[in-house]
């Protein structure tokens, strides 16, 4: 499958797991739940559908069952709904990727980054001809 073809089908995997998410699935622990991304593999045997997860731990966890159940009602859905011959099988993964950015942000202000000097001020050596001199 072409590259383009494959951006498009994780596109609209994207959209309608949203979609089914906030309609069609009526489980309560999967209540919080942002579809940010999809990867399918190149044959379309599996894909990884990347979520972020509002709450505590406790409730990351329950969430993240509760989309492992759904998930073969989901590609059942799914396979009615898209025009393709294979739908892949899905598997859930937290996206953690703004709790990293969050963290390099939060180092990133403990490090104590000295400013530039002014370079007007290092000229006031004498070097050159001051401006009432010219």
């Amino acid at each position: 499958m072409a590259p383009r073809r494959l951006e498009r089908l994780n596109a609209q995997l994207k959209r309608e797991i949203a979609v089914l998410l906030r309609t069609d699935v009526r489980d309560p622990r999967i209540d919080a739940v942002t579809v940010t991304a999809v990867d399918a593999a190149r044959d379309l045997t599996t894909a990884k559908v990347f979520v972020h997860l509002w709450g505590p731990d406790e409730e990351r966890a329950q969430s993240m069952e509760g989309l492992e159940a759904a998930a073969p009602f989901l590609r059942g859905t799914l396979g009615r709904r898209l025009h393709v011959r294979r739908v892949p099988e899905l598997h859930f993964m937290e996206d953690r990727s703004e709790a990293r950015a969050r963290r390099i942000e939060e180092i990133l202000s403990e490090v104590d980054i000295p400013e530039p000097e002014d370079e007007a001020s290092e000229d006031d050596g004498g070097d050159g001809p001051k401006d009432d001199e010219l």
